[in-house]
């Protein structure tokens, strides 16, 4: 052990990424993919910020045409069809209903808009949008009865706190050295290359010589940029908050809505974890801290409002049993509001000095490409020409139909039943989730357990010893919340107590650790 800290004291690489959001892990997996050594450190969780406070959709994003923003929504369209077929467990089709509101947006627009959406890109199983009748759909029973008609079109969910996980633990599987809770504290360039001093809670400090680095900060972006660079950059972000609040189920159908509010800002009402729906987002200026983000009291009520026009069912803010909220580092384009702020990227790397790429703005369903583009940058000025691999490659727990030699495509209600049929003494639900949270990974999680006893102590209301040593020990976990809330959503259920309990079995496993 002593070795190996010794060794991790003084680490050599191609790529150092700074940074553990979507878009820095996405790097770290495409790069060590084409096998360059790559380091990524992440001064707090995997997904901690940004990539885990979105509405967690996998979307083109429909309201983005009224700016003209075609280039981006094709892009994004192209990748959510390509996205949806890589991680089945974690990322579905999900069809969403807009009920017609007379007093917003007239009708002919949003029938011009939603065939842009259809054709944009092609689409290979998404089927295309329509007209309906709410009087007559299922979608229109939660529905204040002034409103008759809609439109029905298609996008994706994505858990997007594990697909960060995820590309992560494929990055690590490909070579990659993932550093959580290790912060950047100083760069300075080297000859050809850079020296970068980490700062890390387990392992102390870590000298680093990297050939090229990514700044993948997110809301930290420019001052780290900054930092590094010691003059401003000519390109700067705009941080903007997006808060969501759950509340208890408002209706039982598959169903999510898009709602038009009177201000001509979109809200989405999503099902979430079964039992609950999701509500949101805001978009409001922010200038606190990124890292200390929380949903403000105007916000909540906002949500609840939003929903009440147009669900029966009404909504308070004492109904809201969690909220979450996060900001959003995006490409300062000089946009009069916040709503109207581009979603797309910028990748920047000056040629004149070592290689040293900022990530600029960009959203959860372009990543993909996102990695793609900033290797082709990095490639050849690091004497590098391995090809392109992420589009097909599915992401950990991802190869369902390999699940079965048997079906070409197999779905994922047919793997969930596999799974329950191979482990029939796990409970139904209990048996749903690990399918839906770890896919194929879920026998790797299981181990060689044969019974709810192998599982060990219940933690807090669905979560085992073995479940949560998995994640202690393969995918970076290392306090409660980054279980109940990133790795899984069990902290719906719990009670403080059972976080507290949770936390001291993590102190157990880390006493090991924290002696050497």
């Amino acid at each position: 052990m002593q070795s190996t800290i010794k060794q991790l004291a003084q680490q050599d690489c191609d790529l150092l990424i700074v940074g553990g959001g979507i878009n820095g892990v996405g790097i770290a997996r495409d790069a060590a993919g084409r096998g360059l050594r790559v380091i990524l450190c992440e001064q707090h969780d995997l997904a901690q910020h940004t990539s885990s406070a979105s509405t967690k959709l996998i979307h083109g994003g429909l309201r983005y045409l009224e700016y003209y923003e075609f280039k981006l929504v094709r892009k994004a369209l192209q990748e959510r069809e390509l996205l949806l077929r890589t991680a089945p467990h974690i990322m579905w089709p999900l069809r969403f209903v807009m009920p017609h509101d007379a007093g917003q947006r007239p009708a002919w627009m949003i029938r011009a808009g939603l065939f842009l959406y259809d054709h944009l890109a092609r689409r290979a199983f998404l089927p295309a949008s329509q007209g309906v009748s709410l009087r007559q759909h299922v979608a229109g029973g939660p529905l204040k009865g002034d409103f008759r008609k809609g439109f029905v079109y298609s996008d994706g969910w994505v858990d997007d706190a594990r697909l960060v996980v995820l590309n992560a633990l494929d990055a690590s599987e490909r070579g990659a050295n993932i550093l959580t809770r290790t912060r950047c504290a100083a760069v300075r360039q080297e000859g050809q290359g850079w020296h970068a001093t980490l700062e890390s809670e387990q392992h102390g400090r870590i000298e680093v010589t990297a050939r090229a680095i990514v700044n993948a900060a997110g809301p930290w972006t420019a001052q780290f940029a900054n930092a590094a660079s010691g003059v401003s950059n000519t390109h700067g972000l705009r941080l903007v908050k997006g808060s969501h609040i759950i509340v208890p189920r408002l209706f039982d159908h598959p169903y999510a809505y898009i709602f038009q509010n009177q201000d001509k800002r979109i809200i989405f009402a999503i099902p979430y974890q079964d039992e609950f729906t999701l509500i949101g987002t805001t978009d409001l200026e922010y200038t606190g801290a990124p890292g200390k983000v929380t949903i403000s009291d105007g916000e909540v009520s906002y949500l609840c409002e939003v929903a009440n026009r147009y669900f029966t069912k009404q909504i308070a803010p004492s109904d809201v049993v969690w909220t979450y909220s996060g900001v959003r580092p995006l490409l300062d384009d000089s946009a009069q509001n916040a709503s109207a702020v581009t979603r797309d990227y910028l990748l920047e790397c000056d040629p004149n000095t070592a290689p040293f790429l900022n990530i600029w703005g960009g959203k959860i369903t372009t990543y993909r490409k996102l990695s793609e583009e900033a290797l082709a940058m990095l490639q050849p000025r690091l004497g590098v020409d391995a090809p392109d691999w992420t589009a097909s490659a599915p992401l950990p727990g991802g190869d369902l139909q390999q699940a079965d030699a048997l079906v070409e495509n197999i779905d994922f209600a047919r793997f969930a039943q596999q799974l329950h049929a191979q482990y029939p003494w796990l409970p139904g639900k209990l048996a749903q989730r690990y399918a839906r949270c770890y896919g194929t990974r879920a026998r790797r999680m299981l181990g060689t357990a044969k019974n709810m006893t192998d599982l060990g102590e219940e933690l807090t209301p669905g979560v085992y010893e073995q479940e949560a040593r998995y994640l202690f020990e393969v995918e970076w976990a290392r306090c409660a919340e980054d279980i109940l809330w990133r790795r899984t959503k069990c902290g719906l259920y719990c009670q403080p107590r059972h976080v507290a309990r949770l936390e001291e079995w993590i102190k157990q496993m880390s006493m090991p650790e924290m002696s050497t």
